[in-house]
Formats: structure tokens, sequence, C-alpha cells
């Protein structure tokens, strides 16, 4: 009988972070009495050669290894020592010797065992990323890829869109970026990010306007532009600034405040024309159930990294269906292909553009056998599992010892 020996928690060190010359709305942009600027908390570039490594941020892989030697990957994302610890001593002891078919009850058994220290957040992250790897490794048992054991191919690829636009003081340079990101990639739709929230006022949104102007001109209007404000507004403002977007014809506003605040998003929604999406911030059915019960968006946008994992997202991507909502889940992680694909009721993959490296990219380097774009379209190999492995070189590079 094959059972699960091992659950091992992979560190890597994140390099030395440099200041961009790009940034983003944060959840901060809400707050009136911070002061100071969105690009005080910039999105992290750094160098392709670190000259030291900051053990205080991690991102986390998780192997899961049987005893015949199979094993499989999950990729968690940007974590922590306490939830390395947290995974090794109290979720790694429920699954470990146990069936790896057994995906329900382990889900089911991780999540009950648990439940009086965190139902979301760090303890759902550290679930997702054992159940992501439990998916792997039947794929590996069966020869089959994830997706056939999801429900089959439902086309033949998955279109893309490039997720990469963010604010530049230049507003030139920000559009020329932009053009090549798109042509680069061959891609037919393109996401941006809003650079400005309620404190920085009318100023700041007509500098939105602006943002927006200029990379609806620069792509031009055949593209479908969507725009992400990352929870950094409040529902009032959020209203106020989206009506002012109408002419530029956004396909959605992306996480325009708080996932807890489902009444602001149905206001928001029910006040505007501009499709609203989010639940890149939420978690387990329940929490979808909720978001969909107070029709709070037109799109739902979950992260398999944080919601439960497969067994869950699937569950999810299914009461979705249920209510005719697209999903369009956060990144492009290579379990959220297999997702995309298998499900009638997602449209696109969020695509992160080659040519330099970020914190949206940085996990990727650590993954091969992802799926390869052309043409702005995204093509699943056939292989077992998820069709993945690690990139030991950059594993070796970047790990820290446990």
């Amino acid at each position: 009988m094959r059972t699960i020996r091992q659950v091992e928690v992979i560190r890597i060190a994140a390099p030395e972070w440099e200041t961009p010359a790009w940034w983003g709305t944060s959840p901060m942009d809400a707050l009136m009495d911070e002061g100071g600027d969105s690009r005080a908390r910039p999105m992290a570039v750094f160098n392709s050669v670190p000259e030291r490594r900051r053990d205080d941020v991690l991102y986390l892989l998780i192997r899961v290894e049987l005893n015949d030697g199979t094993y499989g990957i999950g990729a968690i994302g940007l974590g922590s020592e306490g939830l390395a610890k947290f995974i090794e001593g109290v979720l790694a002891p429920l699954v470990e010797g146990e069936s790896p078919f057994d995906t329900e009850r382990l889900w089911t058994r991780m999540f009950r065992a648990t439940i009086n220290v965190g139902r979301r957040g760090a303890v759902l992250i550290g679930i997702s990323g054992i159940d992501i790897a439990l998916w792997d490794i039947l794929g590996k048992l069966t020869g089959q890829p994830v997706y056939n054991l999801l429900g089959g191919m439902t086309r033949p690829k998955i279109r893309a869109y490039c997720s990469a636009g963010y604010p530049m003081d230049d507003l030139g340079e920000m559009a020329e970026l932009a053009r090549k990101q798109l042509s680069n990639g061959g891609y037919t739709a393109f996401k941006m990010r809003f650079g400005y929230g309620p404190r920085h006022g009318r100023k700041g949104m007509r500098k939105n306007i602006d943002l927006v102007r200029t990379i609806r001109e620069a792509l031009g209007d055949e593209i479908d532009l969507m725009a992400d404000a990352y929870m950094g507004w409040d529902a009032r403002y959020a209203i106020d600034m989206i009506l002012r977007l109408d002419e530029f014809e956004l396909k959605w506003v992306e996480e325009p405040t708080l996932p807890d605040d489902m009444k602001g998003y149905a206001q928001i929604r029910r006040s505007v024309r501009t499709p609203i999406s989010g639940g890149e911030h939420e978690s387990t059915r329940w929490g979808f159930r909720d978001l969909i019960v107070a029709d709070a968006v037109d799109y739902l946008q979950p992260d398999v990294n944080r919601v439960g994992g497969v067994t869950e997202a699937r569950k999810i991507w299914a009461l979705a269906q249920a209510y005719d909502l697209p999903v369009v889940p956060h990144s492009h992680n290579f379990h959220n292909q297999h997702l995309i694909i298998s499900h009638m009721n997602s449209p696109l993959s969020e695509h992160f553009p080659t040519g330099f490296r970020d914190a949206d990219t940085f996990l990727s380097e650590f993954i091969t056998g992802e799926a390869e774009l052309a043409d702005g379209w995204l093509t699943l190999s056939d292989r077992p599992g998820f069709g993945v492995d690690l990139n030991e070189a950059m594993v070796e590079q970047f790990r820290i010892a446990s």
C-alpha cells in the first residue's frame, strides 16, 4: 500500500529587494491618516545575483513523498518561518502514514483539526500546499495529467491576459512598456494597476484616470483592459472612481475594497456598469458562497494557494458554475491551469510576462514544465500530474536550511 512518508517544506530566501520604477495601490491607501505616498510600499524587484539573503522573507514550496519514492510538488508562494513550522509540526502529522488517494478525507481532517487556530490565512495556505502536492501525486500514480482527473480538457488551450501594468511617473515610459509586453506575448488582454486611493484625494482620482487613459490609448480599443485596485479603496471612493472610467470600457475592476466588506462590494456592483471582480483573498467554499449570495462580483478570482488547494477549489468552481459566474483565478501557477482547462466557466488565465524578475515571476523560476505561452495562448502538456518539477539549481541557490 502506498502511503505518505513525508511532508517536506522547502524554504526559499528572497533576495535583496530594490525600489523599482513602478508601484501600485495597497490596502493602506484607504487609510486617510497614513500620509506619504503609495510608493512607500513598492512592488518588489531584485537583482539577478543578490548580494545577500533575507531570512525573514520566505517563499515556500511543498514536496510530499510516498513510501515508494513518488513525490508531488505544491507551490505556496510568499510565506514565513512560522508557517513553515506550522506545516511541519501540525499539518504534516495529520497526513503522514495516510493514503494519498484520500484527498477529501485528508482535507477535512486538516481543516477541522486546525479550526481553533485559523479558518483562513496562513492555516489555509498550509493546507493548500499539501493538497496541491497530493493532486500532483494522484496524477503520477494514475499516469494522467491532473486536468483529466478533474473532468478532462474543455478546449485545447487557454487564453492568457498579460498581468503587468504598474503605474509609473513617466506615462510615456509606462505606455511603451505596456505595448512591448503585449506584443512580446501576443496577448489580446492586459491588466493594469491603479496608483492612487482615498488618501490621495481628487488629485489622485485624476491621476488614476490619466493612467487608464494612457494604457487604453497605447494598446487600442480592441484589447480587453482590466484594472486592479488591490483592496486600496473603500466603497464610496470606488463608486465615484469607477463611474469616471466608463469611457474606457474596462472588462473589470479588481478588488476595489477589502474582501470582508461584502456589503460594500455589492453596493459598488449595483452602482456601476463596469464589472467587478474579487476573491483573491477569500477562502473556502463557504467564503465564496457568501460572496456569490451577496451578489458582490461579476468575476470570481480564487487563489488556489489560499482557498484550500485543488480539493476545495473544484467545489468553488462548481458553485460558481451553478450561478453562471466566470472564474479567473489569481496568478498563473501550474495548478490553476489544470483547473481552468477542465472547467467550462474559466475564460481566461492570468499570466506574468517574462523579461524581468520581480515578486510575481520569482516563484516560477523554481518550477520547470509550466504551460507554454504562444501568441497569447497557454498550452498544457499531457505529462502525468501537473507536469512540473523543481528547478533544483534554483532551489540550491536560494534554499534556507530548516
